[in-house]
């Protein structure tokens, strides 16, 4: 007779392998560390395999895991499925993801499309604000899930917050432009909270350069217009960067402008968020997606 597998024991196993921590897993499921290990010891002992190997940098799934990961998954649907029959009604999640205006249209939309794909059920919802913006509803439970841009050099807060990447943070300007030539420079991001305009008046500050504010106004498409017209320079990251626009050099030649910081993009999760399988599921798709 085949045996039963425990389904606590197989959510701390996918727990695990989403955040190659037991720590994260026992934070996003409420246990202890030792709750999630022994989870995972008694599920080996079931499937009589290892499943994670233990290393300086964390877990990393076997052989085993891997092929376990994805009949694991199936397996918490199928409950979820099982539980909506017996009820007569479709379990409907509703997952609130929220995005940096210049990072929904680029780098997210394959994890998105995917997630929405395999997961009819789900009603996700886009919030686009600026990062600052973002940290401060995913601490309100607004949102349950955040993609945000933060300085390279930022530290993250908990073992469920993970970083995704790190890209420069250039200058742009219109293709064949002038405005990187004018004093004072003249300036457009998107708004007075986005989360570049930190490293930018730091980079200007630091190299002296004199400056003016020509678009502030939260709309990603008008800043990037005033750079196509030659009316200003703005800050994006290289990944990001728009038809029409051109990166502007650095340094003490022509443009003249300061270098800037790096930018790490990082994904959190809200605490209600990361006890539901629907937002891990799609916090794990864009983190494969960056990988």
């Amino acid at each position: 007779m085949t045996p039963l597998l425990d389904l606590h024991q197989v959510r701390s196993f996918l727990a695990a392998a989403d955040y190659g921590s037991m720590t994260a897993a026992g934070e996003i499921l409420r246990l202890s560390q030792g709750a999630v290990s022994q989870h995972i010891a008694r599920l080996e002992g079931t499937l009589g395999c290892v499943l994670f190997v233990r290393g300086r940098r964390g877990l990393t799934l076997t052989d085993d895991g891997e092929r376990l990961v994805q009949p694991a998954r199936s397996l918490l649907t199928q409950n979820d499925r099982a539980w909506s029959a017996l009820n007569g009604a479709k379990v409907t999640r509703q997952v609130r993801l929220g995005v940096p205006f210049d990072l929904v249209g680029t780098l997210l939309p394959p994890a998105v499309q995917s997630f929405v794909a395999d997961f009819p059920d789900t009603e996700l919802s886009l919030v686009c604000e600026s990062s600052p913006v973002l940290l401060s509803q995913l601490a309100t439970g607004s949102i349950d899930l955040a993609v945000v841009e933060v300085p390279a050099e930022s530290g993250l807060p908990n073992g469920t917050a993970k970083r995704l990447t790190v890209e420069p943070l250039v200058w742009v300007g219109a293709v064949g432009g002038r405005a990187h030539q004018r004093r004072p420079l003249p300036v457009s991001l998107v708004s007075d909270t986005c989360a570049f305009r930190p490293l930018v008046l730091e980079g200007l500050r630091a190299a002296d350069v004199t400056w003016r504010m020509v678009f502030d106004q939260g709309n990603l498409d008008a800043t990037f217009a005033t750079v196509r017209m030659d009316l200003a320079v703005t800050a994006a990251l290289a990944p990001c960067i728009p038809s029409g626009l051109e990166v502007l050099a650095t340094g003490a030649g022509a443009d003249g402008l300061p270098p800037l910081r790096s930018v790490a993009i990082d994904l959190h999760l809200s605490a209600v968020g990361a006890q539901d399988t629907g937002v891990r599921e799609l916090a794990r798709r864009i983190r494969t997606l960056f990988r």
